[in-house]
């Protein structure tokens, strides 16, 4: 009897031991729960696909490989550090960065997710960006946007607009609303209160793991409080709701994380970014760019020409165009060049205008999103066609060979709007190291094509990278 008594005193006293050995925080930390779902997984991908190619017709994706880069570094560093309960393998979270001035982030559903060069501007270090990339990514990790249709018990057809699931938009300034309009008719769908508690808690603890000081996201709060005027409390405005002090709540929970005591602030990535990103041209705001848009402003490079039937044909003499240091080709001494933000357009007189070109070329850098060369380009194609119904794809993919790499051809036709003739598109893609795609677009009436072709083939075969 006393043996036993002994020996339970003294299990006892183990597993007391035990627990005071456990670490506070796993008390102390706030339990986070995965909120209900109707719907599938895979209904977050396509939503969140479908509406980033929305987005990116929308906005101006800034056209710099320096700052893409780097963001992509520290979302892949947050992706990593999501807790495995929360984890997706079908989410493809990938980064894209919006020539914008205001202080805004959003994700969508499924991993795309946008943040704007005036946030990357205003962050005081790199903690402060991160945090708002973290919050994100929470929204995303979390499922809320289809969790929010489900309490609502929408049906899905219902939230593919993107303004339903642009909740998690983070904005510094009165531009929340005019976001939400600029993409689609309708306003924005907040988060609820808890949703942004959630997302608040899951970010810090994403920080802490990832060697960030989640206090850093507590501070972007007055950050965007001192950019957007200053005097008043920090919020996420239209988009998020303030769930109470959430710079004192985030504080606290702080506490109970395994922080490091020399956490990542001022990185040399961050310095060198932010110094280019503030040494380029002044970026439109949200509010300009929707502006633009209802004024009925062509943005297009080629906007202000004038069509004409007697457009002279390519000179046989050519000049070499070089663009920074990783393109560099010879095109035709009389064609003009239109340079947009990550497209260059050749054409001669008469031959461009509001509706783009009818005789030239175009080159430029396709975003992949994911996956094999083919896919990206087949996805390039489409939004062509897409961007021009009367055309038609005449045939699959061939083989063809651009600056010395392995790549596709395809020929595109149809009746031009413009000339009212028919018109064939030769489209040539090849990969990059990046993963993206460089493209050239060869466009011509069809009656005329043999007069083109070998301003086209001494183009292709002078092109010349360095990426």
């Amino acid at each position: 009897m006393k043996q036993n008594s002994i020996r339970k005193q003294f299990s006892a006293g183990l597993m007391l031991m035990a627990l005071m050995l456990v670490p506070f925080s796993a008390f102390a930390q706030t339990t986070i729960k995965m909120p209900k779902n109707k719907y599938k997984v895979q209904d977050d991908v396509k939503i969140g696909n479908d509406a980033s190619r929305q987005v990116e017709q929308q906005f101006p994706i800034l056209n710099d490989r320096q700052a893409q880069n780097y963001v992509e570094q520290v979302g892949e560093r947050l992706v990593a550090a999501i807790p495995q309960e929360f984890r997706q393998p079908a989410f493809n979270y990938r980064f894209e960065v919006v020539n914008a001035r205001d202080i805004n982030a959003f994700a969508l559903p499924g991993g795309p997710m946008y943040v704007n060069r005036g946030m990357i501007e205003a962050a005081k270090n790199e903690g402060e960006m991160a945090g708002v990339m973290a919050h994100e990514i929470s929204h995303v990790a979390l499922r809320h946007a289809t969790a929010q249709q489900t309490k609502l018990n929408n049906p899905l057809n219902q939230i593919l607009g993107i303004g339903a699931i642009l909740g998690g938009a983070i904005l510094g300034g009165g531009t929340g609303a005019q976001l939400g309009q600029m993409i689609v008719a309708g306003s924005f769908l907040r988060y609820s209160r808890e949703y942004e508690t959630q997302a608040d808690i899951l970010g810090a603890r994403i920080m802490a793991d990832a060697g960030y000081d989640p206090r850093d996201l507590a501070n972007m709060f007055r950050t965007i409080a001192n950019e957007s005027g200053g005097g008043r409390a920090p919020e996420w405005l239209s988009s998020h709701p303030d769930p109470g002090n959430r710079y004192q709540k985030i504080n606290q929970e702080a506490q109970y994380l395994r922080v490091s005591p020399n956490p990542i602030k001022i990185t040399r990535d961050f310095a060198r970014t932010q110094e280019r990103l503030r040494a380029l041209p002044r970026a439109r705001t949200m509010a300009e760019i929707e502006r633009d848009q209802k004024a009925g402003q062509n943005t297009s490079a080629t906007a202000g020409g004038n069509y004409s039937r007697q457009v002279p044909y390519p000179s046989g003499r050519y000049r070499t165009y070089q663009s920074g240091n990783w393109i560099r080709l010879n095109v035709p001494n009389n064609w003009r060049e239109f340079e947009g933000q990550s497209e260059v357009t050749f054409a001669p007189e008469g031959a461009y205008g509001d509706q783009g070109i009818t005789h030239g070329a175009m080159i430029g850098i396709y975003r992949s999103r994911g996956g094999t060369f083919a896919q990206a380009s087949e996805d390039y194609i489409n939004g062509i066609l897409q961007a021009n119904t009367y055309l038609r794809q005449k045939r699959g993919f061939t083989r063809a060979t651009v600056a010395g790499r392995q790549g596709y051809a395809t020929s595109l036709a149809g009746r031009s709007p413009v000339t009212g003739q028919n018109e064939v598109v030769t489209v040539y893609t090849v990969p990059m190291r990046s993963g993206d795609i460089l493209y050239v677009a060869a466009v011509s009436p069809s009656t005329e094509s043999f007069r083109y072709d070998s301003a086209f083939n001494t183009m292709i075969r002078s092109i010349r990278l360095n990426d």
